[in-house]
C-alpha cells in the first residue's frame, strides 16, 4: 500500500485544487491497517498534507485533519517529536480548532512517552503555545491542552519545567483571561496534584492551590460553587485529603454548611458542600466523617425532608451512596428516629411525587436496602428488614403498585428495590408470602422494554444467588426460576395457533 499512497501524495503535490485527490487519499489511508501504514509513513512526505492546512477552505482542512490523524497514529511518539516539531508548533496557532485538537492530541502522545517528553521539554515555545490553548473558547481544545500538560507533569523534569520556569508565569497570565479560563487552570492543577505527594508539593509551592482554596469563600456564589467542585476532586487522593486537612479546609467547609442556613443563595453552593463530605465519607470513613462533622448528616436529612427540587436530589444521592456501605448503614441506623422519619418521607415521595423525584427516591432506597451475601450478618439483616418495613404499612403492595404504573423508569426502579432485598432471606420470605408475586416475576409479558427485561432478569438472578432460595421458594418455584434464568432476559414463548377457515 506504500507505493499507491506515495503516488497519491505526488498527485496532490502537483494539483492546484487537490480536494478530490485528498478524498481518494483519505479512503486509501483508512482502508489500510495502522500497522500497514507504518511502512507508508516512513517514505511519505507528510509535509505536503501539513502544508495544505494553510487554507480557508473548511472542507480541505477537515479532510487533511482526518488524513493526518490516521497517519500520525502510525508514527512512534519520538518520531513525531524529532521530525514534525515545526508542523506541530504551527498547528497550535492554526485558526481552525480541529487542527489545534489534532496537534494537542499528538503532543499528548509525545508527552506520555519516556523519550518524547525530553524532546518536548526542550521546546519551550511549543509548551507556551500549549498553555495558551487553555484559553481557547472551544472546550475540546482546552481539554486536550490540559491533558497534554498533565501527562508532561508525570515526570520530575516535566514538573520542574512547568512549575520552576517562566512557564509558571505563562500559566498565571492565562488565568487572568476570565473566570472560566482560571478554573480550567485550576482543573489542570488538581489533576497534577492528584498524581502523587511530590506533584502536590510542586502545585502547592506555586501558590495556585492556596489561590483556589481562597475562592471557597469568595463573594461570587457561582465561582464559590465551582471552587467546591475542584476541592472535592482534590480530596479523592489520600495525600490530597491530608493536605486539605492540614489547611483546615474540612473545618472551613463544615462552617460554610452551618452558615448556609442564613444565606438566601445557599442553594447554589450547598449541594457542592454536601457532595464534598459525601465523597469524603466514602473514600475515608463514614463513621469518622459523620462523627467529626455532625452538621453534614443533619443538613442531608433536612434536604431530604424538605423536598426542595434543587437540594433533595443531592440528599438522596448522598444517602444512597452512604447507605450503600456497611459502615454507612450503621451510621444512619445510629441516628434512630431521625433516619426512620427520612425513610418514611422518601417512601411517600416515591409514591406521590413528580416522576423524576420518584425515580431518585426509589434508586436511593435500592442502594440503602442492598446487602450482598458476604455482608449478611444477623444484625444487618434485621436492620435492612426494619428499614423496609417502615416504608409503609404494606411496602410490598406499595412497590408492586409503583411497578405496574405506565412509566418504564418507575417500573425498573421498583424492580431494583426487589432485587436489593431478593438475596436476603427475609426479603425472599416476603415475596413467597405475597400472593401471585413469583408468578408476576416470571411473567414475561410484564415490562416489555429492553431495560425492563434486563431488570427482571437481574431480579431473578438475585433471588437464585442466595443459599436460602431453594428452601424458601420450594423445589417447584426454584426450578421455574432457574429455567427463566437459563432462557435469558429476551426469551419469547413460542405460541402456535391454528386457524380454521369456514367449513360449512
Amino acid at each position: 500500500m506504500a507505493a499507491p499512497i506515495q503516488s497519491l501524495l505526488n498527485e496532490i503535490c502537483a494539483s492546484e485544487d487537490p480536494i478530490e485527490e485528498l478524498k481518494t487519499l483519505r479512503t486509501a489511508v483508512f482502508s489500510t491497517p495502522v500497522s500497514g501504514l507504518r511502512q507508508a509513513v516512513s517514505g511519505a512526505r507528510l509535509e505536503i498534507i501539513f502544508g495544505l492546512l494553510n487554507t480557508n477552505d473548511k472542507e480541505q482542512i477537515e479532510v487533511c485533519v482526518e488524513i493526518l490523524s490516521r497517519f500520525l497514529q502510525a508514527l512512534e511518539p519520538i518520531q513525531l517529536a524529532q521530525n514534525y516539531k515545526t508542523a506541530l508548533q504551527s498547528g497550535l496557532s492554526h485558526p481552525d480548532d480541529s487542527v489545534k485538537v489534532l496537534t494537542l492530541t499528538q503532543i499528548g502522545r509525545v508527552a506520555a512517552h519516556a523519550d518524547g517528553v525530553t524532546q518536548m521539554l526542550n521546546s519551550t515555545e511549543i509548551l507556551c503555545d500549549v498553555i495558551q490553548c487553555i484559553s481557547v473558547e472551544r472546550i475540546a481544545v482546552a481539554k486536550e491542552a490540559i491533558a497534554a500538560l498533565s501527562k508532561l507533569s508525570n515526570t520530575k523534569a516535566g514538573l520542574d519545567s512547568l512549575f520552576r520556569s517562566d512557564l509558571l508565569n505563562k500559566l498565571k497570565d492565562v488565568m487572568l483571561t476570565n473566570d472560566i479560563i482560571r478554573y480550567r487552570v485550576y482543573e489542570l492543577i488538581v489533576e497534577v496534584s492528584s498524581v502523587s505527594p511530590v506533584s502536590l508539593g510542586y502545585c502547592a509551592n506555586s501558590s495556585l492551590i492556596s489561590q483556589l482554596l481562597e475562592e471557597l469563600t469568595g463573594d461570587d456564589i457561582l465561582v464559590r460553587a465551582t471552587a467546591i467542585e475542584m476541592v472535592t476532586s482534590l480530596a479523592q487522593s489520600q495525600h490530597g485529603r491530608q493536605y486539605l486537612a492540614q489547611q483546615g479546609i474540612m473545618d472551613k467547609i463544615s462552617n460554610m454548611i452551618i452558615a448556609a442556613e442564613s444565606d438566601a443563595f445557599s442553594s447554589l453552593y450547598l449541594p457542592g458542600l454536601v457532595k464534598f463530605f459525601g465523597s469524603l465519607a466514602i473514600v475515608d470513613s463514614p463513621q469518622q466523617v459523620c462523627e467529626k462533622y455532625p452538621v453534614f448528616l443533619e443538613v442531608v436529612f433536612s434536604m431530604a425532608m424538605n423536598l426542595d427540587p434543587t437540594l433533595t436530589p443531592v440528599a438522596l444521592d448522598t444517602l444512597g451512596v452512604l447507605g450503600g456501605t456497611v459502615e454507612g448503614k450503621q451510621v444512619l441506623h445510629k441516628t434512630g428516629e431521625k433516619f426512620t422519619s427520612v425513610l418514611k418521607r422518601i417512601s411517600k415521595a416515591a409514591s406521590d411525587g413528580a416522576t423524576e423525584l420518584r425515580v431518585r427516591c426509589l434508586e436511593a432506597l435500592a442502594q440503602l436496602l442492598t446487602l450482598p451475601a458476604e455482608q449478611q450478618t444477623d444484625d444487618l439483616l434485621l436492620l435492612t428488614e426494619s428499614w423496609f418495613n417502615c416504608l409503609s404499612s404494606q411496602p410490598m403492595a406499595m412497590l408492586r403498585n409503583i411497578s405496574t404504573q405506565p412509566f418504564p423508569e418507575l417500573h425498573c426502579s421498583a424492580l431494583r428495590i426487589f432485587t436489593a432485598i431478593g438475596c436476603q432471606p427475609w426479603g425472599q420470605q416476603l415475596m413467597m408470602d405475597t400472593p401471585g408475586f413469583l408468578e408476576w416475576v416470571m411473567d414475561r409479558s410484564v415490562g416489555t422494554g429492553k431495560e425492563a427485561k434486563d431488570c427482571k432478569f437481574e431480579l431473578v438472578g438475585a433471588l437464585l444467588s442466595s443459599s436460602s432460595a431453594q428452601e424458601i421458594f420450594g423445589a417447584h418455584n426454584y426450578l421455574k426460576l432457574k429455567t427463566y434464568l437459563n432462557e435469558g432476559p429476551y426469551y419469547i414463548n413460542a405460541v402456535s395457533s391454528v386457524t380454521t377457515e369456514g367449513a360449512d
